[in-house]
């Protein structure tokens, strides 16, 4: 057997971003920092991926010796983007996640203006899906559980926080039951 066996490695993703109808980017994650370090070169990336992929019926592109796979809603794209090297499938598991994740949340609503109005959530649920760019979860309700699981706790926190401030201390038992 060779010594310098392939050693087994996570299925990394090196960006993800959604762009409007004009291409203008709505949310960006690049998570290689040498891929496209300045904001000028991200910008050109995403131009040149919306240039060729806005009008095209495919799922998959290639473009600088990158592997893109995209999905169109609306007036939503959503791209994920890994090395020429990664597997499609899992990219697209990622993107699919994202796409089914954001329906969820959003209310089948994947559109412009509310995922603008949610953009924190948006962003809660990329988080789950990846961190520093290796891929976490592929499974759309795990991720709702999570992020859904988050904004309940911290609401709850909050309403712990205001009553706290504002001096009402009547009732306590009865909301650390609720809570």
């Amino acid at each position: 057997m060779d010594s310098a066996a392939v050693e087994p490695s996570l299925y990394t993703v090196k960006a993800v971003f959604i762009l409007d109808n004009d291409g203008n980017r709505l949310l960006s994650k690049y998570y290689d920092p040498e891929l496209y370090p300045s904001m000028k070169e991200q910008k050109n990336f995403e131009t040149n991926i919306f240039n060729k992929t806005h009008k095209a019926d495919n799922e998959i592109s290639f473009l600088e010796g990158m592997t893109i796979v995209y999905k169109s809603s609306i007036d939503l794209f959503f791209y994920v983007v890994g090395s020429a090297q990664e597997n499609e499938l899992m990219l697209m598991a990622v993107l699919n996640c994202l796409f089914e994740s954001l329906s969820q949340m959003l209310r089948k609503n994947v559109e412009k203006r509310t995922l603008l109005d949610n953009m924190d959530g948006v962003f809660l649920v990329v988080d789950e899906i990846i961190d520093g760019g290796v891929i976490l979860e592929s499974d759309p309700q795990q991720v709702i559980e999570k992020v859904n699981y988050r904004c309940v706790s911290e609401q709850a926190y909050g309403f712990v926080l205001f009553d706290y401030i504002t001096g009402n201390t009547e009732d306590q038992g009865e909301k650390r039951q609720l809570l």
